[in-house]
């Protein structure tokens, strides 16, 4: 039985079974409302499909790998209605069905490739092309932006949506050069010559690679030393302001206290985002109007997992809360500095 499970284990990493069936949902949603739409827009008694079957795989990489660079919406988009014309183009001058076959799939991925669309699908876009008959010869170039455009268009549109209520980021947006990279072992250029060393092409992006690597790099560090947690290090003795607290108070306290960073209470207490010079530049009347979104996180968590956070150029101090978003403290780069310093040394 032990066997027969793992030939069920998801391939992909990072997938759970839970974000899987969310993908099924998802796909058979978004793949309804393409072909209800398309219906429409071709409508009942057109000889044209309403809805193309590459678009079935398209549904496969937007739902369940989004943060795939095949799976973008240029990709998607471009990838299958500049494969589709490629098809057309080809069927046009190669009569020969098998020779056409070919020079349309080959011909789709130079393309999708110059002009940065790559998507597996649109090579099922270019054969569909060459094997569809009478009806798709007859449509001519429309057909690759009725139903093909049409169906990647709404496909993406549902893709978004979806994620957009199911907490992830789709487009997928790549992390940026953060000072964080300059404090790794290794560099941009480094994941390049890695990769060029392995010889082989990974369905992620390079900035992707490097966010990964380095939060490697900070599970390893919290398994050789996690011990200490978020509250044994965190500051308790906090200085706070409030939601309806003036800018003129909150640049005082920090200046008085010699501190970078306020945590911002709202009226039940809890804490709805942090206040620091930064944002004090900005004109307001309260401090709620410039607050930035905290950094949060609860006390039972290591204090070396808030390193990739704390040094990525844009929080200086992390806000310690309990289950309902009450204050507990701060643990800022000093805090964590400390902490670090105690396990190397306990280590030794």
């Amino acid at each position: 039985m032990g066997r027969i499970r793992c030939l069920f284990r998801p391939i992909l990493a990072g997938a759970t079974l839970r974000e899987r069936l969310l993908a099924c949902g998802g796909a058979l949603a978004a793949l309804c409302v393409t072909a209800l739409l398309g219906y429409f827009v071709v409508g009942p008694k057109a000889a044209l499909p309403f809805l193309v079957a590459p678009v079935g795989a398209s549904a496969v990489l937007v739902f369940a790998v989004p943060t795939s660079p095949l799976a973008q919406p240029w990709s998607v988009i471009g990838g299958n209605v500049l494969s589709a014309l490629v098809g057309i183009g080809v069927t046009a001058f190669v009569h020969d069905t098998v020779l056409a076959a070919g020079l349309a799939v080959g011909g789709a991925i130079a393309a999708m490739s110059l002009c940065r669309c790559l998507h597996p699908p649109g090579g099922a876009a270019a054969l569909t092309i060459v094997i569809g008959g009478s009806v798709v010869a007859a449509a001519g170039p429309l057909f690759a932006f009725v139903p093909v455009g049409l169906n990647s268009v709404v496909l993406v549109g549902m893709g978004w949506l979806f994620h957009r209520l199911t907490g992830h980021t789709y487009p997928h947006r790549a992390p940026r050069v953060d000072p964080a990279e300059r404090r790794s072992r290794f560099r941009a250029e480094d994941v390049d010559r890695a990769l060029i060393e392995v010889g082989e092409a990974f369905d992620i992006s390079r900035e992707d690679i490097g966010l990964l690597l380095r939060e490697v790099e900070t599970q390893a560090l919290v398994r050789r030393h996690g011990e200490p947690t978020a509250g044994d290090v965190m500051s308790r003795e906090v200085v706070r302001v409030t939601v309806h607290d003036t800018p003129e108070t909150a640049r005082a306290l920090l200046l008085a206290h010699d501190v970078r960073t306020l945590p911002v209470l709202g009226p039940d207490g809890t804490v709805v985002g942090t206040v620091g010079l930064r944002e004090l530049v900005r004109p307001a009347s309260c401090v709620s109007e410039v607050a930035s979104p905290p950094l949060t996180a609860p006390a039972d968590l290591p204090a070396l997992a808030l390193s990739r956070a704390l040094t990525d150029g844009h929080a200086h101090a992390a806000v310690i809360v309990d289950a309902d978003g009450g204050l507990c403290g701060m643990v800022t780069q000093t805090d964590l500095i400390v902490a670090l310093c105690r396990a190397l040394t306990d280590a030794v």
